[in-house]
């Protein structure tokens, strides 16, 4: 069997993780190795802070928190989508408001945004599907036009940029993920970047428990207390050791799912020439990161005989999200602007096909030979 992930892995992962436990003798958070992993991503980012957190789930719980969402705030964000970033609007008081996708990136589609603006709106979430950026220009104008917050969710989107600029970067907060299925893992863990000074000395007490223990460890104070509400967001030292091992060859990761991106592109392309499939769409000015290799079914039906087809010829491939306006949860905690013309129906077209770091251009050369077949069996 194929499997549709495998976690990356970096032979130095060990020896960083041996460090931690016997040299440093320091393995809870804040540590050698959560510094040098928050020092990376401030240098090549640019961003004001970057900090290290438990998983992105908590780093979106702590952007909530940071804006200041409350009962009775809105949060336009789209419906396609993890429930991580709902739940930090949900979990604040606040209403979620989606609204629906471009077909051709499967991301919030920055037209529709406008009209779901009231005068209880507070932000915008953007999510960069498959590390395929939105449209910031035109998010970025109008969150400005109605002093709206812009958060970033770009869990899929380490390495990929729009138009030059850092996706993460461009709106007040940004998040990254770095679960095992991620590009760049810790297992469980995830980035918060602050891109507004004003917002890093809350953040840091949000991160330790609500204390200024941050301060403390950087002698500004001669003992840390209760300052703000908070929890445990630091994670281990183990896995910033385990990560700092990836960063170091970020660029080869990054290439190699290129590669592995531009193989399935080339070799589908004629399924998709014919009609059989669509492929994934990365517009002008998005650079992507590989993240995930996508196809498009003609419908729901079609995509279960495929996944089951896949499965039979030893390859694992998978459906994503359900729209979240269509869960119990999500009729709960918010309600759906406008036309759901794109995002139940697109969600129930995709189906992604492995993709990670370390998978072989046979295995690939495998799996599009599985997919001509079922294609070219049944149409």
């Amino acid at each position: 069997m194929i499997p549709f992930n495998v976690p990356p892995y970096v032979k130095t992962a060990i020896g960083y993780i041996e460090d931690a436990c016997a040299a440093n003798k320091k393995i809870c958070g804040d540590g050698p190795y959560t510094k040098k992993v928050s020092g990376w991503f401030e240098e090549r980012l640019k961003t004001q802070k970057a900090l290290l957190t438990t998983s992105c789930s908590h780093a979106l719980d702590m952007m909530g928190i940071l804006s200041e969402i409350s009962a009775g705030d809105e949060v336009i964000l789209p419906s396609y989508n993890f429930v991580s970033s709902a739940n930090a609007v949900a979990m604040r008081g606040g209403k979620c408001v989606f609204v629906d996708i471009r077909p051709d990136t499967m991301n919030i589609d920055e037209n529709k945004i406008g009209q779901a603006v009231t005068g209880r709106t507070r932000a915008v979430i953007v999510v960069h599907y498959a590390g395929v950026s939105c449209e910031m220009d035109g998010i970025l104008a109008l969150a400005k036009k109605h002093s709206l917050l812009v958060l970033e969710d770009a869990a899929q989107g380490m390495m990929a940029s729009y138009k030059g600029r850092v996706l993460g970067t461009m709106g007040d907060f940004g998040t990254y993920s770095f679960h095992e299925t991620k590009n760049y893992s810790m297992g469980e863990g995830g980035l918060l970047l602050l891109n507004r000074k004003k917002y890093i000395e809350r953040a840091e007490m949000l991160r330790e428990k609500g204390t200024d223990r941050s301060k403390f460890w950087r002698g500004e104070v001669d003992k840390y207390t209760w300052q703000d509400v908070g929890s445990s967001y630091l994670p281990s030292e183990i896995n910033a050791a385990y990560l700092l091992s990836q960063l170091e060859v970020a660029g080869e990761i990054n290439e190699s799912r290129l590669a592995a991106f531009r193989l399935y592109e080339t070799l589908l392309a004629p399924l998709a020439e014919e009609g059989l499939i669509e492929l994934p769409h990365v517009p002008e000015g998005c650079v992507h990161n590989g993240h995930m290799f996508y196809i498009k079914c003609r419908d729901i039906e079609e995509r279960g005989r495929f996944i089951d087809f896949m499965k039979e010829k030893g390859v694992l491939c998978v459906f994503h999200y359900v729209p979240l306006h269509t869960s119990p949860a999500g009729r709960r905690y918010g309600r759906f602007s406008g036309e759901d013309e794109y995002t139940t129906r697109e969600s129930g077209r995709l189906v992604r096909l492995p993709m990670f770091y370390g998978l072989k251009e046979s295995e690939i050369c495998y799996i599009s030979d599985c997919v001509k077949a079922f294609f070219k069996g049944v149409n």
